[in-house]
């Protein structure tokens, strides 16, 4: 197993917030969203709706878009490899937490899983909101030092034979992985193909579905 590490100089999190149940940046979140909730600014249920949309529908489907086109487009799938932040952005998936995407293609010889050691980087504009367990202390350590022990945790059994790489995430690197492409969709197009690209694939932490488990 080879680990990336990179320079953490850039995050915006210090390591200390990171293991209070709740950070800095989170207290004052909240802390707003309250102030403008009392003062009849926003509405709590329209605020949660816009959080679920970002955070189940439009961040993670987006990246599904651009793994689906890698799938189906050799000629993108070398652009993604190459300048992966140039080739996102030319679907229209760019932005802040974005500027910056590396991504890597699991193949049967190697895996690769994503960790923020010391925050919680994450590609915003294509998996939209991490989840809590990403941000979690258990995962940013584990996943470095058991990836297989985490993978196991998540349902995911590779052959012994298949090398795990995991890279570190910085404020100025975010990854994306290229989950393998489920056999039996050489026909299937672009838009069902996306439909087998859920969020834990592109995080590493999970595979493709399988062709007739889209529900």
């Amino acid at each position: 197993m080879a680990h990336e590490h990179h320079d953490h100089d850039g995050h915006e999190h210090s390591h200390d917030e990171d293991h209070s149940e709740l950070g800095a940046m989170d207290l004052r979140v909240r802390a707003l969203e309250t102030v403008l909730t009392q003062k009849g600014y926003i509405d709590p249920a329209a605020l949660d709706v816009l959080i679920d949309t970002y955070q189940t529908r439009i961040g993670p489907r987006n990246g599904a878009r651009v793994v689906a086109r890698a799938w189906r487009d050799p000629a993108f799938a070398d652009w993604l490899a190459q300048d992966a932040t140039a080739a996102i952005a030319s679907l229209g998936f760019t932005g802040r937490q974005g500027e910056h995407m590396v991504a890597v293609f699991n193949d049967e010889d190697q895996h690769h899983m994503v960790v923020c050691t010391l925050c919680s980087c994450y590609p915003w504009p294509v998996l939209g909101l991490p989840p809590t367990w990403y941000k979690s202390a258990p995962y940013r350590s584990r996943a470095v030092r058991d990836p297989r022990g985490v993978l196991a945790e998540f349902g995911v059994q590779l052959p012994a034979s298949t090398a795990v790489r995991v890279w570190d995430s910085t404020a100025e690197l975010r990854y994306l992985v290229i989950p393998r492409r489920p056999e039996g969709t050489e026909d299937w197009s672009e838009e069902t193909l996306a439909e087998l690209v859920t969020r834990d694939s592109m995080i590493g932490t999970g595979l493709a579905r399988q062709p007739g488990r889209i529900a």
